[in-house]
Parts: structure tokens; sequence; C-alpha cells
């Protein structure tokens, strides 16, 4: 049984996954991802299964596993949107996920981009790196608003640290918790122009859904954020229009935008937001914990498992 593995959170975190891994006998064939299709197409005929990350399953990469001996993909994480589902559905492909297991997480790696930038730590390191002892005046996060797009399971982590925290919280989403939102004290709005308005935080939690695909635009940032806003960004990098951003920072409207995700992934070169003081970027290590990756590596093991024995 040929296995392709491709997440690097996976591969590099040593934990109970690897060992799970190792006891299922299985042949496992490892790259590094996020690959794209064409490198896909080299090697998907001859898996099984795939235990991926954010590669490129399109249409064609599908149908050629399909016409070979691609049982299933067991996805390492929680967001699908890399993966052309309508084809998968199509074909009888079957695709899992892991939901519910690192949402403590990435939660923590919101208000940790949070307070790195309120309380300027990235720069104030900087400058005793260099021997200096100028000191910046900071922001607190207690009385702050923070606006929720998404109630999911990160959202909701979001909520309950933001509340511990003394924060006032706004939340959008179009099937509302209403028993979580009543026992958190949360309020809803019913847009994202509604939701802008009132919050000093943004923090992003949706799906990537044509719905969502740049839904801080332009327009959206000119017209209907509170100014002086600090946009955090774990979800995924296409919910945000990059000229959208550093327009808002450019004209004052924006105060920060702290980003787990990008567009495309690793980043490229050239990139707009490199060298932006506003902008702080991590290499999408939202969920890179040794316990977060552990779950979830034993979660995708275990759905490979159930598509193989099917």
């Amino acid at each position: 049984m040929k296995v392709l593995l491709t997440s690097t959170s996976f591969q590099d975190t040593p934990g109970q996954h690897q060992v799970e891994l190792e006891n299922t006998g299985w042949e496992i064939i490892r790259m590094r991802g996020p690959l794209k299709e064409e490198k896909l197409l080299e090697i998907i005929d001859d898996v099984d299964l795939v235990i991926c990350g954010d590669d490129e399953y399109t249409e064609k990469v599908l149908e050629k596993g399909k016409k070979a001996r691609l049982k299933g993909l067991s996805k390492y994480g929680v967001g699908l949107d890399s993966i052309d589902l309508e084809t998968a559905k199509r074909l009888n492909i079957p695709v899992t996920n892991c939901p519910g297991v690192n949402q403590n997480a990435v939660a923590e790696h919101v208000f940790g981009l949070l307070l790195t930038f309120f309380r300027n730590i990235h720069s104030q390191n900087e400058t005793v790196q260099q021997y200096s002892w100028k000191r910046l005046v900071g922001t607190e996060v207690s009385d702050k608003v923070l606006g929720v797009f998404g109630l999911g399971s990160v959202g909701k982590e979001v909520v309950k640290k933001a509340k511990a925290w003394g924060m006032d919280v706004y939340v959008l989403d179009k099937y509302i918790d209403q028993d979580f939102v009543d026992k958190y004290e949360v309020n809803t709005v019913d847009s994202i122009k509604e939701l802008v308005s009132k919050v000093d935080v943004l923090s992003l939690h949706s799906p990537l859904t044509i719905e969502t695909e740049n839904i801080i635009s332009k327009d959206l940032i000119s017209n209907s954020v509170k100014p002086g806003i600090t946009i955090i960004n774990t979800a995924r990098g296409r919910l945000v229009d990059n000229d959208a951003i550093l327009e808002g920072i450019n004209n004052g409207i924006i105060k920060g935008y702290l980003a787990d995700v990008l567009e495309e992934e690793p980043i490229t070169n050239p990139h707009p937001f490199i060298g932006e003081k506003q902008i702080l970027i991590t290499p999408h290590v939202g969920s890179r914990t040794f316990e977060s990756v552990q779950k979830q590596g034993l979660f995708a093991i275990s759905n490979a498992k159930k598509i193989l024995n099917a």
C-alpha cells in the first residue's frame, strides 16, 4: 500500500503520529508540500492514498489518480479549498479532514500576533539586539472591541480567549450558535460592513468560498471600517485583497495587518507586504504546535485507515 505524505508539519514534528504511521506497514512516499498540479500529475497514478496539506488537487490530478489506484485523500488539517470537491464527489473519491483539533493552537497564535503588534514586542527586540534602549509606547488589548468573522471551532476559541482578556466581542456567521453567543455574552451582526464599522480588531476565521474571497476589499476598507482597525488573518490569504490592505495602511485607515496565511504559499519574491512595518507575517504556523500536530496527525492516519479499509 503506497501512501503519499506531503504535510510538512506532520513530517517535521516528532510525536506519536510518527510512531503510528510507521506501524501501519504502508510504503510512505514523503514529499514536501504544498505541491502544485504539475508535480502531483507526475506521481498521483502511483499512490493508493494521500495524507495531504494544501496541495493542488485539481480535476486533472483527481482524474489521473482515479484511473490508476487512488482510493482517497486524507487532509491533514481542516480547510479543503485546495481540493476540487465537486470532481472528487463525481469520481467517488473520499475526502476527509480533521475538524476540531487545532482551534486552541490557532486561537493562541491570534493573540500572539495581536500582543506582539500592540506591545511592539517584535520591534523592541530588534532595538535591544542593536544595544539601544529606545522605548516605544504600546496599546492594551483589554477593553478593545474584537470582531470575529466566522464562528466555527477556531472562531469560538478566539471568542472565549477574548472575553478572558476583557474584550467586547461582535461576531458574524451565517449559522449562529445561539447557545454559545448567549453563554459568552457575544454581540451578533448581520453584515461584514456592520462588523468592521464597530470593532478595533477584526479576526478572520471563515473558510475560503466564492462568497468570502476578497471579502476585505478596497470598497469595504474605504467606506465601512472603523479607522485604526487591526486585521488578523489566520484563515486563508485570499480572504483579503492585498492591494486593499496596503491602500488602507497608506491612507491611515488600517493600523496593522497580522497574517499567518498568504494568497500563495510559500511566499513569492517579490511580495508587496515585505518591508511594511505595519504588517506582520508568520509562515502558516498557527496550528504548528507539538500538541496540535500530533492530534492532527493521528486524526489524519485514522481517516486514511478508514478510507483504505472501506
